[in-house]
């Protein structure tokens, strides 16, 4: 087999499985505790914030096993997630911008872990945030967690 061959057919294999390889962020609705198991028995690990930003990794009845942006997993009860996404910042400081282009105003800055609200993709490699004080502009996406 011809290596041209060998490439188009792996780029069609990648094609097929992408959609199962798409990634589910969403938020914390409130806090919440955060089990080692899918139950309220298994024993607690530790608790998380409103709004916090999670990856849900598996659904599990009313369960939902997630990854936070730490890399750690963890189970949370299901009807203490929002379907509502948020973004944390993952870099000392994120430049939030008036437009999704590098040279663009200053908006303001956010620390590390400060978590804002996604509003939308944006050009290839940024996204449009808000922060809870109403201000919102464009962040690089290599500064935020949850995207």
């Amino acid at each position: 087999m011809s290596a041209l061959r060998r490439a188009i057919m792996a780029l069609a294999l990648l094609g097929a499985v992408a959609p199962a390889l798409a990634l589910d962020f969403r938020s914390l609705a409130e806090p919440a505790v955060m089990y080692d198991a899918p139950s309220t028995k298994a024993k607690p690990l530790f608790v998380v914030t409103r709004y916090t930003p999670v990856e849900v990794v598996v659904a599990v009845d009313g369960w939902l096993k997630v990854r936070d942006a730490a890399g750690g997993l963890a189970w949370v009860e299901r009807r203490l997630v929002a379907e509502q996404r948020t973004v944390s910042v993952k870099v000392a400081r994120a430049q939030i911008r008036a437009q999704a282009e590098e040279g663009a105003a200053l908006v303001f800055e956010a620390q590390k872990d400060v978590v804002m609200d996604f509003v939308e993709a944006a050009p290839p490699g940024w996204v449009k945030v808000k922060h809870r004080d109403g201000q919102a502009g464009y962040v690089r996406a290599t500064q935020v967690w949850g995207l």
